[in-house]
């Protein structure tokens, strides 16, 4: 199958760099098509547990031409962004092809790449973007003893509910926003926690703002426009220092242990030598980017990143990645998103006017 743009990804960034490929008089199949993995609209939303409330999840911003109006803070997010998307893709005639699994992006025919398919299907693009985001690749780290450990061991993107932690203790890794709300949602279930993290927790009482926004980008662009990988979240934005959390470190629930020495049959050593018997190790360690089926692209720099140019991948200057680096916040999604679109139609042969913007 030909197409002049293929998408990879329907979640913030793939829906709004469709939108933009459609505003600037593209139509779904021969100019433009997005693939997406999963059997619905809803991106890695539709994948968190329902405990985590729209009011509790970090922002989502508007997606382009639909605001999101005013959820209910109680509904789970899941629920919220799954609505919200489908919607999108219905009102704007996005035709999102699903399931896709995407398996490898290679040199094509005919100057294009060639975008194929686990199940065998293949698209030939003049340009791709990609918007796989980092949901499908949790990073779990090593640890010496990990393999030992009887307990049940999972990962962010394992976890349902405080219930299935009842009766446990229960080792909390990682200093991210996501360790910090499951240290909480499990005190509040009555569930007795110990939290590790590598280095100390990182509260700063900065505002969120817009500033601070851009700060955040610029410190994550720099990496990229270098070749290096792009920092963890918490390590380029850092904890917010809330009421809420301000009472997690007063009540002893946020306070780290320090790093991990290595883990036992029964439970964990610190580095400092500390002990504690545990029944399950919950990973809130994060994730990378979910990139491995550009590897026939051969993309990756000395430094391991992948060298950017804003959404431009400065080796193959016919993908266009989203939802990576600094875009990789659902605000900084939404914006390379139109910024990948613009790049796409701009190197694409001359088409029908386009909308006006």
């Amino acid at each position: 199958m030909e197409t002049d743009i293929l998408v990879i990804g329907a979640g913030q960034a793939g829906l709004s760099a469709a939108y933009h490929l459609r505003r600037r008089g593209l139509e779904p199949g021969g100019g433009f098509t997005v693939l997406d993995a999963n059997p619905g609209p809803g991106g890695a939303w539709r994948h968190r547990w329902d405990s985590l409330t729209f009011g509790a999840a970090h922002a989502l911003h508007d997606l382009p031409g639909m605001p999101l109006g005013s959820p209910d803070p109680a509904e789970p997010a899941s629920a919220v962004v799954t609505r919200y998307y489908g919607r999108y893709e219905q009102e704007f005639g996005l035709d999102v092809v699903r399931p896709v699994s995407v398996s490898a992006v290679a040199e094509g025919d005919g100057g294009r790449l060639a975008v194929r398919a686990v199940d065998g299907r293949e698209w030939q693009a003049r340009t791709v973007i990609n918007a796989t985001g980092t949901w499908d690749r949790p990073y779990w780290p090593y640890y010496p003893g990990r393999e030992s450990f009887r307990g049940r061991q999972l990962h962010t993107r394992d976890f349902r509910s405080v219930a299935d932690f009842a009766g446990q203790r229960v080792l909390v890794v990682g200093g991210g926003t996501s360790a910090v709300q499951f240290l909480l949602q499990l005190q509040r279930a009555g569930v007795e926690t110990v939290w590790s993290t590598r280095r100390p927790p990182e509260f700063t009482l900065r505002p969120f703002d817009s500033e601070w926004g851009r700060a955040v980008e610029a410190k994550v662009s720099a990496r990229t426009r270098a070749g290096l990988p792009p920092l963890s979240v918490v390590a380029a934005t850092g904890l917010p220092l809330t009421d809420e959390y301000r009472r997690g470190i007063e009540d002893g629930v946020l306070v780290s242990r320090g790093g991990i020495g290595r883990l036992t049959a029964s439970g964990v050593v610190f580095a400092d030598g500390s002990a504690e018997s545990v029944d399950t190790v919950l990973w809130a360690t994060g994730f990378r980017a979910a990139l491995e089926h550009l590897a026939p692209l051969h993309l990756r720099e000395p430094g391991g990143g992948i060298r950017m140019n804003g959404v431009r991948v400065v080796r193959e200057p016919r993908l266009l990645l989203v939802g990576y680096g600094e875009s990789s916040s659902t605000l900084g999604a939404t914006r390379a998103g139109r910024a990948a679109a613009l790049a796409a139609v701009q190197q694409q042969p001359a088409t029908k006017a386009p909308l006006p913007s």
